[in-house]
């Protein structure tokens, strides 16, 4: 018991330090994830951005792609919490009853 109990506090101790691994590692993806992205809307729309149309343009393109992402990932998950994840007919132990049965066969 006094075991498992330094091995929890050892890795509480070491988890202050992992959270800023964890931080910056997170901080590199988003970075990467933008820059790719943003690189790809610019490639994919031939925008040119050594001029100051062309930034404006890819600046505009790729906020409303962002924008539009971000409304198909909150749509998603919105769908994904409405959707009934319990199983309907399921007795406890996992057998499958019959639709309409006056029985109370079915675990509820």
């Amino acid at each position: 018991m006094v075991i498992v109990v330094l091995f929890v506090a050892s890795k509480l101790i070491h988890f202050k330090h992992a959270k800023h691994k964890i931080f910056i590692l997170l901080m590199i993806l988003l970075i990467a994830f933008l820059y790719f992205s943003f690189t790809t809307i610019v490639q994919s729309h031939s925008i040119d951005l050594k001029t100051a149309s062309g930034v404006f343009s890819a600046s505009k393109i790729y906020f409303s792609w962002l924008g539009n992402a971000f409304n198909n990932i909150k749509t998603v998950s919105g769908n994904v919490i409405k959707m009934d994840w319990i199983p309907k007919n399921v007795s406890l132990t996992g057998a499958v009853t019959s639709g309409s049965s006056s029985s109370s066969n079915d675990g509820w």
